[in-house]
């Protein structure tokens, strides 16, 4: 059962303020005056120059961007957080640039070749020098779901060992009483389809791209997922050969092929008793792979806590310091260097002012607080994924998870974002401190994207941890309803994950200014509250948080 946001909001507020509702001290007021447009530019222009090459995860810019944000921890007085007293918390991926040929399927029919980059991309699902579907059997899938919860499975118990799905981005969205409607839960994501194939024994598998579905277009798939993909070194997972996406024409051509039509399956996998659909076309395709092992590291600084007690409970700030790197197949004089300065230099300052902010208060909070700069998020949230399975601290003594993607360039809002808003007691903290400064809080605005999968709290979500995604508010004082949302989507289709995404004369930061103080005195709020934030009773990560509590009363291992 899923209530309404306010009512959630409404529900797990009362014990919370019960202790008393949150308050801004005089310390705290001064205290976020350091938080200036001026710092965050600055940490925003270094982290996204052309000498840090676009920090693809590895690299010489990716080592500067590590070493840049620890120098400020340690000029702020922050401890090193990571082991062996480093603020490094160092760790290795599995690069691997994969070369794809020709896909060419078969049918009695005929057949159908798609070309890379245009038609489809193909990066390897193994670690290894060749990744390869021989005649692997074409089998539609529907959505790829199963969810015990809405009573759905797509694949019904088929065998598909061996063979190749094809599957429709997002999840249905036509009942409102199933997946949240238009609003995307972690079943409609990528890497969620692609880890159900692994599980059924495919060998390989295809995404559906449209616009509409993924929300962003066929040139955000092909800067993301062309050149040298990152992933953590592999375990006994079960793995797929090859993880695909196709363009919507290009599975014309092929559903054509099988003699059959894609709106018709599409309308056929909206409903429970879809099963999958053998299409009678075999796929070959060969991916020859440079696979070499590559270091990277999160940036940990922690500011202890006063309390003696609570001080052992920790608020983590997450931010990535990772972008995309260069362009593999620029042309002469062609911009080729995917700058990140949204995404996420300007996430990255506004943590770094943030801590700015903490340290310059008279007395440290009670609780400590963990700043985190973490790795490699744009293939796959790996940083905090690692993060996560090796956290400085139990996760159930991690009392909540505030993280920033991105920033606000265009001014100030009437309202803020808060993606996960309706999920946890931190609403109580959010709403509070939003209201001292005269504004609201918006659940997000974009919910058919599924943010709250894509960025790294989830990952901390996932271990039981109470989180919040801070997203820009779209209602800009001084501008005509609509804009901030005609203005976001502009962003995207120019600028998101391509070299266009700089730093510009004409960006107006008060608004950032005032989101990253927001940031600021929500996290000083939990760290000083007499209890933990929660998840609401019945949420999808409520059962991890319990479990990470109980953890905290066993005893210590011999």
């Amino acid at each position: 059962m899923k209530l309404l946001p306010a009512l959630f909001v409404s529900l797990c507020s009362a014990s919370v303020l019960a202790a008393g509702a949150p308050t801004v001290t005089p310390q705290e007021k001064t205290a976020e005056q350091a938080i200036t447009a001026d710092l965050l530019r600055a940490h925003v222009r270094f982290l996204a120059s052309d000498l840090l090459e676009g920090r693809g995860p590895g690299t010489r810019g990716d080592a500067l961007a590590q070493e840049y944000i620890a120098t400020q921890f340690e000029g702020l007085g922050l401890k090193p957080g990571a082991e062996g007293g480093s603020y490094l918390q160092r760790f290795d991926l599995m690069g691997i640039n994969s070369h794809p040929g020709t896909m060419t399927f078969q049918a009695k029919a005929g057949r159908v070749e798609l070309q890379p980059r245009e038609d489809f991309i193909a990066v390897s699902g193994v670690q290894a020098p060749e990744a390869k579907l021989d005649a692997s059997e074409l089998v539609f899938v529907g959505y790829g779901i199963v969810a015990p919860e809405y009573q759905w499975d797509d694949f019904k118990g088929a065998d598909l060992k061996g063979k190749t799905l094809v599957i429709l981005n997002n999840d249905p969205e036509d009942d409102p009483r199933l997946f949240a409607g238009k609003a995307r839960l972690w079943y409609g994501r990528w890497d969620y389809k692609y880890e159900q194939a692994a599980k059924t024994g495919a060998a390989g598998a295809i995404i559906i791209h449209t616009t509409p579905s993924a929300g962003y277009p066929w040139q955000v798939v092909r800067t993301s997922w062309t050149g040298e993909q990152f992933e953590l070194p592999a375990g006994d997972a079960p793995r797929l050969q090859v993880k695909a996406w196709t363009t919507e024409d290009a599975t014309k051509q092929v559903m054509k092929l099988a003699g059959q039509d894609l709106e018709a399956l599409r309308a056929a996998a909206q409903k429970r008793d879809f099963r999958p659909v053998p299409l009678g076309v075999t796929l070959s395709l060969s991916l020859t792979n440079e696979v070499r092992r590559r270091p990277t590291a999160n940036v940990l600084g922690l500011l202890p806590g006063s309390d003696p007690t609570l001080a052992k409970e920790v608020v983590l700030y997450s931010a990535h310091h990772d972008h995309l790197g260069k362009k593999d197949d620029g042309k002469p004089g062609e911009d080729v260097i995917y700058n990140g300065a949204l995404d996420n230099a300007a996430g990255v300052a506004a943590m770094l002012s943030v801590a700015r902010a903490f340290t310059a208060l008279p007395t440290a909070p009670r609780r400590s607080i963990l700043f985190a700069a973490v790795a490699a998020e744009e293939y796959g949230l790996l940083g905090s994924a690692y993060l996560a399975a090796h956290p400085p601290v139990p996760p159930g003594r991690i009392a909540a998870n505030i993280n920033v993607d991105g920033g606000n360039v265009l001014g100030r809002t009437r309202d803020i974002t808060v993606i996960g808003l309706g999920k946890s007691s931190l609403d109580t903290f959010v709403t509070a401190m939003a209201k001292t400064q005269g504004r609201t809080v918006k659940a997000d605005q974009l919910s058919d994207r599924g943010f709250f999968y894509r960025s790294d709290q989830f990952n901390f979500a996932r271990q039981g941890i109470p989180a919040a995604y801070f997203g820009s508010g779209m209602d800009f004082i001084g501008r005509p309803e609509g804009w901030g949302k005609a203005q976001r989507g502009q962003w995207e289709a120019k600028h998101y994950h391509q070299p266009s995404d700089e730093v510009r004369p004409e960006w107006d930061l008060s608004g950032a200014v005032e989101d990253t103080r927001l940031f600021f005195l929500v996290g000083a709020q939990v760290a000083k509250a007499p209890e933990m934030p929660a998840w609401n009773k019945g949420d999808e990560f409520e059962a991890a948080r319990l479990k990470s509590l109980e953890a905290l009363k066993a005893p210590p291992a011999k």
